[in-house]
């Protein structure tokens, strides 16, 4: 290749790399909403994991006030419980 067909081979090169850079920019634009909302569930479930006395006041508030609902919603909230920390444990074992 000649000097000139180089130097014409990076100006085309240069410019698809910047109409992929703006398609990237574009294309993230779209996942900020979801992955924002993601960030958001990650540090309140980091938060209640660090606050347990929150959640298990509201527990108590509510077998006081509403004992049928309450009791019925303790069997759904363990379920949970015990699922979050399988996944924890799974995510810990694939790190490893």
């Amino acid at each position: 290749m000649t000097p000139h067909e180089l130097q014409q081979r990076q100006q085309r090169l240069l410019i698809r790399s910047t109409e992929l850079r703006l398609q990237l920019r574009s294309d993230m634009q779209g996942l900020q909403r979801p992955a924002a909302v993601a960030d958001q569930v990650k540090a309140s479930v980091t938060w209640l994991y660090q606050h347990p006395q929150w959640p298990v006041g509201v527990l108590a508030l509510l077998l006081i006030l509403k004992p049928r609902r309450a009791l019925a919603w303790t069997g759904k909230l363990w379920w949970l419980w015990k699922s979050a920390r399988r996944l924890r444990r799974w995510r810990e074992n694939l790190r490893a």
